[in-house]
Order: structure tokens, then C-alpha cells, then sequence
């Protein structure tokens, strides 16, 4: 299977800038397209027991597409890791979603603040764009050719532009807002963590911080029972994973 980028196919408010993305379908694929202005370094981590896709990680310039061919019943997570450095050996360090200080993630999960594309397919595949583990990169999964709702889910928004001080991550001189924590990650509170007597979704409500993220984006995961608004499925088809959607 392969996925040419031939052009941009979007809406932003008044401008229209148009991408075709052909696929030849033979199986599920995930192309991984970096519409940001700087490269983006994809994470990719599968659930326990399922392969490791493309070492687990790699370079998107901007503009740049990559195509995975996705195993059926696959699971996992992606995520953008941006300002990176690597040595030639692959060893390096990123600002934002570092998966141990490697270019190759290989099963490797990204440290928050991360914004997650999450999927799991089967007879009918089920993803989602997570800010339960904090915000760096907007992000959003679109859907092809598949059969049933098959709806947009993402996070378009920089939430880095309206992130609550206490939840902020800034560069290293200080200048600009690089990620936004979860409140759960930032204060450690069962309450914001939906864990002890707050692992439940009777118990585990939304709070004032994830309602910043919920209104910021409305079709992500804003905390860890935000199911009804934030999780999308569809059979048949594949996906088309942005980085900086709003540019």
C-alpha cells in the first residue's frame, strides 16, 4: 500500500488550501502527515503484545508524509516529539514527548505533557486524540473510506497559547510556552488523576483545568472517563494522522 501526497486538502475559516491523499487499500494504513512550520519526530508505541511499527519512531520535515502499514488488530498510541537533537547513533534528547533519549522509541512510551493519537482496530476500530496525558502538539485523526460514522477527532487548538501557569512547560530560555501538563501529572491528586476513590466516572468529574482543555478542544479526550464526546470508530478504512492541523 502507499499514500502519495499530491496536495492540501483543507478548510481554515476563510482560506482554502486543497491536499489529495491517494491510498491503494489492501489493508489498514496510518499516514502520518507534519503540517507544522518545524519537524516533527513521531512516537509510535503499540499496546502489550503487538508489534513495533517503523522502530518506533522517526523524522517528519514539514510538509513531509510517511505511510504505516497497520497489522490487522493492531493497538497503540502516536505522538509528535518536536525540538529534538539526535547523535548518529540515534541518541539524543527531545524538548517535548522524549521517549528515553532515543530517535527509535521501540515500544517506548513518550514522557508527558504528549498529546496521543490512540487507535485499536478490529471489526471496528476505535481511536481517539487523548489529552489525558497533557498537551505539546495539536493533533488530529481523519478517516477514509470507511464504513459507518466515522467521524473527525482531534485537538486543533494550540493549547500552549492558553495553558494555565500552573500547568505550563517552557523552553529552556524561558521565552515560550513548549508544552501544557494534566492537572494530574502537574499536582499528583487523585481528583485530577481519577485513581483511589476517584477511579470511577461517578466519582471522577471534570474539573476547572479540563474543562480549559474540553473547550479548547471539544472532539479530544479531556480527562479519563471523557468518553461519550471523545472516542470515534468506523470499520474498513484508514487514517490520516496530522500534526499542526490548524496551520
Amino acid at each position: 500500500m502507499e499514500v502519495m501526497l499530491r496536495t492540501l486538502l483543507a478548510l481554515l475559516f476563510s482560506a482554502l488550501i486543497f491536499c489529495y491523499i491517494s491510498v491503494e487499500v489492501s489493508a489498514t494504513t496510518i499516514a502520518l502527515y507534519n503540517k507544522c512550520s518545524h519537524p516533527v519526530w513521531p512516537g509510535i508505541q503499540p499496546s502489550a503484545g503487538k508489534p513495533i511499527l517503523a522502530r518506533g519512531g522517526f523524522k517528519l520535515n514539514p510538509n513531509q508524509a510517511y505511510s504505516l502499514k497497520i497489522p490487522a488488530g493492531w493497538s497503540g498510541r502516536i505522538w509528535g516529539r518536536q525540538d529534538c537533537y539526535f547523535d548518529g547513533s540515534g541518541r539524543g534528547h527531545c524538548a517535548t514527548g522524549d521517549c528515553g533519549g532515543a530517535l527509535y522509541c521501540n515500544g517506548v512510551g513518550g514522557a508527558p505533557p504528549a498529546t496521543l493519537a490512540e487507535i485499536t482496530l478490529g471489526e471496528q476500530d476505535f481511536y481517539d486524540v487523548s489529552l489525558v496525558d497533557g498537551y505539546n502538539l495539536a493533533i488530529s485523526i481523519t478517516p477514509f473510506r470507511g464504513k459507518g460514522k466515522c467521524s473527525y477527532a482531534g485537538c486543533v487548538s494550540d493549547l500552549n497559547l492558553m495553558c494555565p501557569v500552573g500547568l505550563q512547560v517552557r523552553s529552556h530560555d524561558n521565552r515560550r510556552v513548549v508544552a501544557c501538563k494534566s492537572a494530574c501529572f502537574a499536582f499528583q491528586s487523585p481528583k485530577y488523576c481519577c485513581t483511589g476513590t476517584y477511579g470511577n466516572p461517578q466519582s471522577c468529574k471534570p474539573t476547572a483545568y479540563s474543562r480549559i482543555f474540553k473547550t479548547a478542544c471539544p472532539k479530544a479526550y479531556s480527562y479519563a472517563y471523557d468518553d461519550p464526546t471523545s472516542i470515534a470508530t468506523c470499520s474498513g478504512g484508514s487514517y490520516l494522522v496530522t500534526f499542526c492541523p490548524h496551520r
